[in-house]
């Protein structure tokens, strides 16, 4: 067998956060999940830790570590997004509460002390919420930033963004985590909104999930036909962080260029805004593999059979 790719999952769950958490744990041939570190987003960082354990529970994990981590972002206030998540932030899921402890360190702290005992070739971060927690790592030790493999990261936008016009919201929550991360010069690939509203399960794919008849499709499932917000740019539900698990697992589904990307820091109406150079024209290096183009079908398709691995 193929060695695994080690990977740590740092998320602020989230349905779609979710999702990405259950199929990594469901292609144990892929991956080694070292761990799980929740950041604030979504919904206040308490929630997103114990929504991770309820989701790794789900999976039948319950002894993986989860970390809770920053609780706000690095300058900005914390801005989160109930009203798309819900109060708890898994609306739809129907999960109970969480049966077993959270790991006892800091998720900043087990990070860096992941990463000085990482493999030769370095660990892969799983970025799916605001990048508070990795750019904190990056700034408490620089000198730990080669252990890094790459990062694969939700976020940003080429065109409207869903939390204002002008950004996605994982940079809005933390634009200048997210600019820090971009410029860290480990390779990063950058999964925005132009990408990931292109992968919307049809109602067909929904009907999958349920059928599936197992605890896990009855909560994807949940998940995905809650009632949603107006005006987040689609009818359906994307699963925008679960494209970075479908990336890892099958790169041949996604196709991208390299760009450079740039994060507005202000705290106006640009806040988080990405502005991707995709033809070049600032001529300026590259800081980014940018996605544009997923085959949607085919990762549903693989999705649903990776998930039927799951209790």
């Amino acid at each position: 067998m193929a060695t695994r790719l080690p990977i740590v999952i740092d998320t602020d769950p989230g349905q779609d956060d979710a999702l990405a958490i259950l199929l990594a744990l469901a292609l144990p041939e892929h991956f080694e999940v070292l761990c799980v570190t929740a950041v604030a987003g979504n919904v206040p960082v308490a929630q997103t830790a114990a929504n991770a354990k309820r989701i790794t529970e789900l999976a039948g994990h319950p002894h993986l570590p989860v970390y809770a981590g920053c609780a706000a972002p690095m300058v900005l206030p914390l801005v989160t997004a109930e009203f798309v998540c819900g109060p708890d932030g898994l609306a739809g899921a129907e999960l109970p509460p969480p049966a077993t402890p959270l790991a006892a360190a800091h998720a900043v702290t087990a990070l860096l002390d992941l990463l000085r005992t990482a493999p030769p070739d370095g660990v892969t971060i799983c970025a799916l919420g605001p990048l508070t927690n990795i750019a904190m790592a990056l700034r408490l030790a620089p000198e730990l930033i080669e252990r890094i493999a790459s990062i694969v990261v939700m976020g940003g936008a080429m065109a409207l963004g869903n939390i204002t016009p002008a950004a996605e919201y994982n940079f809005y929550a933390d634009p200048h985590a997210a600019a820090v991360v971009l410029n860290a010069g480990r390779p990063v690939t950058l999964l925005g909104l132009h990408a990931t509203h292109k992968a919307i399960a049809t109602p067909q794919t929904l009907e999958r999930f349920a059928a599936m008849g197992t605890r896990t499709g009855d909560a994807v499932h949940g998940m995905l036909t809650r009632p949603r917000a107006s005006g987040l740019g689609t009818t359906g539900h994307p699963v925008h962080d679960a494209c970075v698990i479908g990336i890892l697992a099958w790169p041949e589904l996604f196709r991208g260029r390299d760009c450079a990307v740039e994060i507005d820091t202000s705290d106006g109406k640009l806040r988080g805004r990405s502005t991707i150079d995709w033809h070049g024209r600032l001529r300026l290096n590259p800081n980014a593999h940018v996605i544009d183009q997923i085959d949607s079908s085919e990762f549903f398709a693989r999705t649903i059979e990776a998930l039927r691995h799951l209790p």
